[in-house]
């Protein structure tokens, strides 16, 4: 069984998000779980390939080395990824069936777009709560701290200047606390830059799914772009740096349709490489660590 290995969102063909991806197997929860918890990564991509007669072209499942999450950002980019180097990618837009319902993705040269739903702006949280996990000290009190999603929720978590941002040492536990009790996959840590090619510097911590930190996330970046046009900085192009402390820079940008008052479509996309193909025995999977 072949498994392959791509990383999306990175800038100059260098660094980004890696995840793995796997192509047409037969599979239970389990076996995914083991291949993602064999591959290390914070995500792993399963693809179905669906008949002409579906209204969907792929059907992708996003599992971590502890259960199965229902979209994946850089999953999904490191997919189309792959199936561009296959030679398997024949028309410039697809249909993809996920737990978070049928989304459009879209290749304009070498960048893959992905649909995300559109925004949904829930409880605004207290510094002093997350002050339990992140220093207060450094939370940007001119922005609100927000559960955003656009398919995932997380916790957007202003930070007051990059020098901050880059030294957040957060306790991961109380982190881990606050995550299960709001329900959300993790917090999104972020500042703005006065560049005009940069809207904002992040960092990314999952702990409630075994991640630390990761140096690229799509879907929390959308969420980022939705809450900044939604308190007034309004842009249709949004384009986000993260993973500089993981040494894997990446860029993920996202484009925003809007009415003038309300976003009315959401995009993210970015570039990837192929890393490697792994070539592994399926009944390794039935054995016992």
């Amino acid at each position: 069984m072949k498994i392959y290995v791509a990383s999306a969102f990175s800038k100059n063909n260098q660094g980004g998000n890696r995840a793995g991806v796997v192509i047409g197997e037969e599979l239970t929860n389990q076996q995914k779980m083991k291949i993602a918890e064999k591959l290390g990564y914070s995500e792993t991509a399963f693809i179905t390939v669906n008949d002409q007669t579906s209204d969907f072209d792929y059907c992708l499942e996003y599992f971590t080395p502890v259960g199965e999450v229902p979209i994946c950002g850089h999953a999904t980019i490191a997919s189309f990824i792959v199936l561009m180097n296959l030679r398997k990618i024949m028309k410039n837009q697809y249909k993809i069936k996920t737990k978070a319902g049928i989304l459009t993705i879209t290749i304009n040269q070498d960048t893959v777009f992905m649909e995300q739903n559109l925004p949904l702006y829930l409880d605004i949280l207290s510094s002093e709560e997350i002050g339990r996990c992140i220093d207060r000290k450094v939370l940007d009190k001119n922005h609100p701290i927000q559960i955003v999603s656009t398919g995932l929720k997380d916790i957007l978590v202003p930070i007051d200047c990059l020098e901050n941002l880059k030294s957040l040492k957060p306790n991961f536990e109380v982190m881990k606390e606050i995550s299960k009790k709001h329900q959300v996959i993790g917090m999104h840590a972020f500042t703005l830059t006065p560049s005009e090619e940069v809207t904002a510097v992040c960092r990314n911590f999952a702990p409630l799914y075994g991640i630390e930190e990761e140096p690229a996330t799509g879907t929390s970046n959308c969420a980022l772009a939705c809450y900044l046009f939604h308190y007034g900085i309004k842009q249709q192009q949004y384009i986000f740096e993260q993973g500089y402390e993981l040494n894997d820079p990446s860029r993920i940008i996202v484009n925003i349709e809007n009415d003038g008052t309300e976003i009315t479509g959401v995009r993210v996309g970015g570039n990837g490489y192929l890393v490697e193909t792994i070539e592994i025995a399926k009944e390794s999977l039935n054995k016992e660590n």
